[in-house]
């Protein structure tokens, strides 16, 4: 019997090469303005065209600057490396006629955040990008992995990837989870459980009542972040949520649904599907979580304390607290909630979809922020944008001291001008904290949006619980 990862290979397989890698098949291949310049660039060399241009989907979001006003356009762009990134994506989308939503669009955004909410994403589908977080895409029951920079070349030119078959990890939730613990505190608990290695050569299927349980978009968020527990791919099998969420987004005339709603049905794990690895949560047992050094999968509760590498037999872990504790200038012991922050970013393509943007909203909602805090919040596309601006968010956010933004990956990483300075302490909503990650020197803790909230109002990281509205 087959996994839900087997299915979507099987359906999608061409041939086995000699080399026992095998081609597979890509329905839709998302493009951003960082790895498709040298791409594009190998197919004008090689005088290739994209060989099924319907297939593709590009928009700028690493680079794109978060405070653009009106008549704002590529040109615009300050930064003189962002500017080539972002005008290179504008010429060879025109070039090869690429439908790209460009950064005067209302439809501009993170790439994973776009490609669900106008409905390129579709349940069934092998999905790429030159970006490890396409794992995203595996929420709504998609075999979607990031690749590298010839590889989108690759796919471009052929709509085939050249890859080895992964072994199958199940990953089950079972049980109720407290109503303030959110799908980012699963996932940065399953990773603290399992390790940034621990899902290294597999391709991790989430299921049980919790998963469940939750939205469309909270399952985004875990699949987005499972990339850092090492897998290359995240799933969950579509059901009747997928079919809704889908069904609202979708382009597909009512017939083609209603026949792809049936063979969406079937993608599943068979009953008696054998995992190589299975593991089990309970998400009673989990609280809001923290990270405290430079892994995600150094992560502790928010009631919790810095570790002591003391404490510590094994040697090289020993090392590693050291580095990280020296690097985030953090004390052994120290408890968590005594750690000040200097800023807080809400957004990524792990938290900056509507749901994100509410959740710490009603946090922040008649309360301010600490004096000292920075606080930003930047939406995950130009339609997050107007739906936040239309149920007010926007006014909470303001009126709580923090600034409202135009979309864009932002202050995740140190490729746009949103940056930490050296030694700044930040609270954020993305998905990696590794040295330098938000800006040279800069020190991040992983957080929920809800979180995020807290921890702006508090002035330290701080547990969301005691903010509740």
């Amino acid at each position: 019997m087959k996994t839900l990862y087997d299915k979507l290979w099987e359906e999608h397989h061409v041939t086995q090469l000699d080399s026992g890698e095998s081609l597979l098949y890509i329905d839709r291949h998302y493009l951003h303005e960082v790895t498709s310049p040298q791409a594009f660039e190998g197919l004008i060399k090689k005088n290739l065209k994209p060989w099924r241009l319907n297939a593709n989907i590009a928009t700028p979001d690493h680079n794109v600057p978060t405070t653009r006003g009106n008549n704002f356009n590529s040109e615009s762009i300050t930064d003189e490396i962002s500017k080539i990134q972002v005008v290179e994506l504008d010429k060879n989308c025109n070039k090869f006629g690429i439908k790209q939503f460009d950064i005067e669009s209302n439809k501009q955004g993170i790439v994973h955040v776009i490609g669900p909410e106008l409905g390129f994403t579709i349940p069934g589908m092998t999905i790429v990008c030159g970006d490890s977080h396409t794992s995203t895409h595996g929420a709504l029951g998609c075999l979607a992995m990031g690749i590298g920079t010839s590889e989108v070349e690759h796919v471009l030119a052929t709509q085939c990837l050249k890859v080895s078959k992964l072994k199958n990890m199940n990953v089950r939730f079972e049980g109720e989870v407290d109503e303030h613990v959110s799908s980012k505190d699963i996932v940065l608990y399953l990773i603290g459980q399992i390790g940034t290695a621990g899902g290294t050569g597999y391709a991790i299927e989430f299921s049980g009542s919790y998963i469940s349980s939750i939205s469309v978009e909270g399952r985004m968020t875990i699949c987005n972040m499972a990339i850092e527990a090492g897998a290359k791919v995240g799933l969950i099998a579509p059901d009747n949520k997928t079919i809704e969420y889908v069904k609202t987004k979708s382009f597909l005339d009512d017939d083609t649904f209603n026949q792809a709603k049936e063979y969406w049905k079937t993608l599943n794990s068979d009953d008696d599907a054998k995992f190589d690895k299975e593991i089990n949560l309970k998400g009673d047992e989990i609280a809001p979580m923290v990270t405290w050094g430079t892994s995600p999968e150094d992560v502790v509760s928010i009631n919790g304390k810095i570790p002591n590498p003391e404490n510590e037999k094994n040697i090289d872990k020993k090392n590693s607290i050291n580095r990280s504790l020296d690097y985030m200038g953090l004390k052994p012991d120290v408890k968590v909630q005594d750690i000040k922050i200097d800023k807080v970013f809400i957004g990524s393509c792990t938290n900056g979809r509507i749901e994100d943007l509410r959740e710490a909203a009603q946090i922040l909602k008649n309360k301010k922020k600490a004096s000292h805090v920075h606080g930003m919040v930047v939406p995950g596309s130009g339609l997050v944008k107007e739906q936040a601006e239309q149920e007010g968010l926007d006014k909470i956010f303001i009126e709580s001291g923090f600034e409202w933004r135009e979309p864009g990956c932002s202050m995740c990483l140190a490729m746009n001008a949103d940056k930490l300075k050296p030694q700044e302490r930040c609270a954020s909503t993305s998905n990696r904290n590794f040295e330098g990650r938000q800006g040279r020197g800069g020190r991040t803790h992983l957080v929920s949006p809800g979180m995020a909230a807290a921890a702006a109002i508090a002035g330290n990281l701080d547990d969301v619980r005691k903010y509740q509205n």
